[in-house]
């Protein structure tokens, strides 16, 4: 019975032309399994780092051109629309300038199936390629930029977009109508372009993501999230945690040992040693929002909870960072708490009152609140600098929301970001050097910071310049909503969506 199924797999092998190597996920981090597909010369390999998240394939091949391809693959069966993502080098000069990684769909590990890759050559050219029919020829639409790093692939029904960049800079995006099949195989590859010799690459911060429905409904409707940290000098990310629940705005705790995000209307407490969350008492506050902010001495949480006292308004109340009862700050809501200042006596924040959102400034006993800004547009996201001298927030004042900074008493506003974009979030780095913000497309509407859509990290120094791209994340509501340094300021943490599990 064995021999038969061993005879059984070389016949299906033969067929398809495909050496299968299937592994474990364990083993492949996000993907199935993996094989070369075609008739190559030097069997391909790949290895996933489980502590880097990096995956490293080694691959020979003729050719991935004309009616049939070569090359080793690492794949995982999708079905409808997704997003590809990596950052993804070539390891060592390499021997033939048309070498090739990428992204990659196919309809089967068929030599000649219908296809659609993002293509990286050795010499920098960069394409969307794809064969339309089986056996059929494959064409080409080449990319403006030469020599990217960070590709992605999406699938919209029948539309397929190409999008790169230079790290640290915007994508570039070009796309093509192709029909494949509803469940496609999607991976990561490599082909040598030269049927004697076997070039390597490694592929970093990989995501597969499934988005959000077209008909989700907004703050009904919700999709997974992974818990990720990132290194600011280099921009390697990594997944510690995934949740098939929205989870939401994690913060940094002074010791550099746990994280605090909400979860469903509670806190929970992430320990870094461990990868668990646990649950943060906040007696009756059981509705808190995504706006929570520790203390600079680590002591103390600020929360937003929906009171019913207050007609389900957000109210402001603080607590024991090690949980108990919430203690009332502000009388009045909606209220979303967003920056404490560094000397513990004062909470800022964004209020609704009289038709207009704007920040104010309330002691943390309580009592009277300070109106710090008065426009007719939105200000939000309000955050001391760690020296005290200025809050940080954002503002669509000027039509588009970018980031300013004023006085602490709300004197002198002054514009620090100009572009396109629509920016959120300012978040300062403990020692004061950086801003991390949250930047969506120029459609977005400058008064709203949706869920689930294409969106960047984005940095810049303290002492101005221009912005670049720390991380390119699907997210956004949720994200980065909270001031989220490691206590080194080397790291940041956030949340990026995926339907988990899908």
């Amino acid at each position: 019975m064995l021999k038969k199924f061993i005879l059984l797999l070389l016949l299906i092998g033969s067929t398809m032309n495909v050496n299968p190597v299937f592994s474990q996920n364990s083993n492949l981090g996000d993907f199935e399994g993996h094989n070369d597909v075609g008739k190559v010369k030097n069997t391909g390999s790949v290895q996933y780092d489980p502590d880097t998240q990096e995956y490293t394939i080694q691959a020979s091949g003729t050719n991935m051109w004309f009616d049939r391809d070569e090359f080793h693959f690492v794949w995982k069966r999708i079905k409808g629309d997704f997003i590809l993502r990596a950052r993804m080098k070539f390891i060592g000069k390499g021997v033939d300038a048309h070498r090739k990684m990428g992204w990659i769909v196919r309809n089967s590990l068929d030599t000649d199936s219908v296809h659609v890759n993002a293509s990286i050559h050795g010499d920098g050219l960069t394409s969307l390629q794809f064969r339309k029919t089986k056996g059929g020829e494959t064409e080409e639409t080449k990319s403006k930029l030469q020599a990217p790093d960070i590709v992605q692939l999406e699938r919209q029904g029948n539309t397929y977009i190409m999008s790169v960049a230079k790290f640290g800079e915007p994508f570039i995006s070009s796309q093509i109508t192709l029909d494949l099949n509803h469940e496609v195989f999607v991976g990561l590859y490599v082909c040598s372009h030269n049927p004697e010799v076997s070039e390597k690459a490694i592929f970093t911060n990989v995501r597969l993501i499934v988005p959000a429905k077209k008909d989700f409904q907004p703050y009904r409707d919700y999709i997974g999230s992974r818990l990720e940290v990132m290194e600011i000098q280099s921009g390697h990310r990594k997944v510690l945690y995934t949740d098939p629940n929205s989870i939401q705005a994690p913060n940094w705790m002074l010791d550099g040992n746990s994280l605090i995000y909400n979860n469903e209307g509670l806190l929970y407490k992430f320990d870094l040693s461990t990868n668990t969350p646990t649950v943060i008492d906040t007696g009756f506050a059981n509705k808190n929002n995504n706006d929570h902010v520790l203390s600079f001495d680590g002591k103390h949480l600020g929360i937003s909870h929906h009171s019913s006292d207050a007609d389900g308004a957000s109210i402001i109340y603080t607590i024991p960072v090690k949980g108990g009862t919430p203690k009332r700050v502000t009388s009045v809501g909606p209220s979303y708490l967003h920056g404490w200042s560094p000397d513990g006596e004062n909470l800022i924040y964004t209020g609704g009152r009289n038709g207009q959102y704007d920040i104010y400034k309330i002691s943390i006993a309580g009592g009277q609140e300070i109106q710090l800004t008065n426009t007719k547009g939105l200000d939000d996201g309000s955050e001391y600098s760690p020296d005290g001298k200025f809050i940080y927030f954002n503002s669509n004042r000027t039509g588009t929301m970018q980031i300013w900074r004023m006085k602490p008493d709300g004197s002198e506003p002054t514009q620090i970001t100009f572009d396109e974009y629509q920016d959120w979030f300012p978040h300062i780095s403990p020692d004061g050097k950086w801003i991390v913000f949250l930047s969506f497309p120029q459609e977005t509407r400058s008064d709203d910071h949706p869920f689930y859509k294409h969106v960047y990290l984005r940095l810049i120094s303290l002492s101005g310049g221009t912005p670049k791209i720390a991380a390119y994340i699907y997210g956004g509501q949720g994200t980065i909503n909270v001031p989220s340094w490691s206590p080194d300021s080397t790291h940041v943490t956030f949340v990026s969506n995926s339907m988990i599990g899908e």
